[in-house]
């Protein structure tokens, strides 16, 4: 009888902790998901959420590296990905959902024009005090609104990002979407990732090669506040 007991006990304790994991996964505001439960193999490299990113440390708002999206974009991010595993490739993440905390950290560090710690590798040629005026950071982020992401390929085969001919989050023309002083293989890889993701639904950006919005976003002009978490 002890054994049944401690049995019973057991599986109710996996049931709660089972409960408590899905309460979890789930706790987002209504039409958010989380990007890995539609695609489990996820490749994500989150730049806000470490030091590696323009300002050099991580960013107001994200706690976690995980990707949140609208629902409506990772049903085609997943179809994306799926597309894409016939060319041997896959997306990768550099940001997804950004709440507007995070936007305002870009604003008062673009302000302070003494930190200049990783002009070197992201903006060597733009002075920082011009970042927000030529359109490389805003007081609102499209990305705010849950539906855009910055991405790039990946290869599955030798386990790299494909050549795009510039640097995620390099702040010049380099990093234009027509920018043609690339090789021969980056503007392939550049008009590649282009056609993708405008026959999935997206629109780019014609200053950031990586950067993409859905069309018809559910939350279109919505700035959301949660916590990357």
């Amino acid at each position: 009888m002890k054994k049944i007991y401690t049995i019973i006990l057991l599986f109710s304790l996996f049931s709660f902790s089972t409960r408590e994991a899905n309460i979890q996964k789930t706790n987002l505001p209504p039409g958010f998901v989380y990007l890995t439960d539609y695609i489990p193999d996820l490749k994500i490299d989150l730049r806000y959420a470490s030091s590696h990113n323009f300002v050099g440390r991580p960013i107001i708002g994200y706690k976690k590296k995980v990707c949140i999206v609208t629902e409506s974009c990772a049903k085609q991010l997943q179809k994306i990905n799926k597309d894409l595993k016939k060319y041997d490739l896959a997306i990768l993440i550099y940001d997804a959902y950004r709440p507007q905390k995070a936007v305002n950290d870009f604003l008062l560090w673009a302000r302070d024009t003494q930190d200049t710690l990783m002009k070197k590798e992201f903006y060597p040629y733009i002075p920082k005090k011009e970042l927000f005026k030529r359109g490389f950071i805003a007081s609102k982020s499209r990305h705010s609104s849950g539906s855009t992401v910055d991405i790039t390929l990946y290869s599955l085969k030798y386990s790299a990002v494909l050549d795009m001919g510039s640097i995620y989050d390099y702040f010049g023309v380099k990093s234009y979407v027509n920018y043609e002083k690339l090789n021969k293989e980056q503007k392939y890889n550049r008009q590649f990732l282009q056609k993708v993701m405008h026959e999935h639904g997206f629109r780019s950006y014609y200053k950031e090669w990586w950067h993409f919005t859905l069309r018809n976003e559910p939350y279109a002009n919505l700035y959301f506040n949660f916590d990357v978490n």
